[in-house]
């Protein structure tokens, strides 16, 4: 029922329906319920009942825009810029740039809507001298096709870093949960030719989101591999 029949957000039916209907007890529905929270099926809220939980989307693990990710999955994706300036960027991403010490760059904030639903935050740094007044365009719609048809970088190659953090204030804000909720975040760090040109942050909403990898049995020192790392 919580998989197929009833859509994301809707209410169960009560304890006593449900015991009625498949001829168990209320202390098994209960048990039953339980577990399908836990599972993530199901979401409790206090003083409301019982609904069926949003459906967790799988993150990409190929470089692709959130933009053309939403449309391949039949949503309409939406961005709001929240912010655009020229800073002087933090040591790691300064390094992973390559710029010259003290030297800005783009930083640009973005929260990022499918279905009108907040899905992400983004946070990011863009090298100044390959994307020049990044700022003057439109900054709305799928970057990675901007880069491509107003500079004429391909973003080609992304080192990419998973952890699980906890949301802040500002980000939960944005994305409409509590703070303390749990996100899915990604460093990633991308280039065009062999020069890096990105390095974004993005804040994940750990309840809509899953990663799903494929893993083989391999010998790390051999080849390409997904690595977990505690950060």
């Amino acid at each position: 029922m919580a998989e197929q029949e009833l859509p994301p957000g809707s209410p169960i039916p009560s304890e006593r329906d449900l015991a009625r209907q498949y001829g168990v007890s209320r202390i098994t529905v209960r048990a039953a319920v339980g577990q399908l929270v836990a599972e993530g099926l199901l979401t409790r809220a206090k003083g409301r009942g019982t609904f069926t939980a949003r459906r967790r989307m799988d993150v990409q693990l190929y470089l692709e825009s959130f933009t053309g990710d939403m449309r391949r999955r039949g949503l309409v994706p939406a961005t709001e810029v929240v912010g655009c300036t020229t800073e002087v960027p933090p040591p790691p991403a300064a390094t992973a740039l390559g710029l010259a010490p003290h030297e800005p760059a783009c930083r640009l904030v973005r929260l990022r809507r499918a279905d009108g639903v907040p899905l992400a935050v983004e946070r990011g740094w863009y090298h100044p001298r390959v994307v020049p007044d990044l700022d003057r365009h439109d900054l709305t719609t799928s970057l990675y096709a901007l880069l491509a048809e107003a500079y004429g970088v391909q973003l080609d190659h992304a080192s990419q870093t998973v952890w699980a953090e906890a949301a802040d204030a500002g980000t939960a804000k944005l994305l409409g949960v509590r703070a303390g909720a749990p996100l899915l975040v990604f460093r990633r760090v991308a280039s065009a030719q062999g020069r890096p040109v990105e390095d974004m942050t993005s804040w994940y909403r750990g309840d809509l989101y899953q990663v799903t990898m494929q893993l083989d049995r391999t010998d790390p020192e051999s080849g390409p591999h997904h690595s977990a790392k505690g950060r």
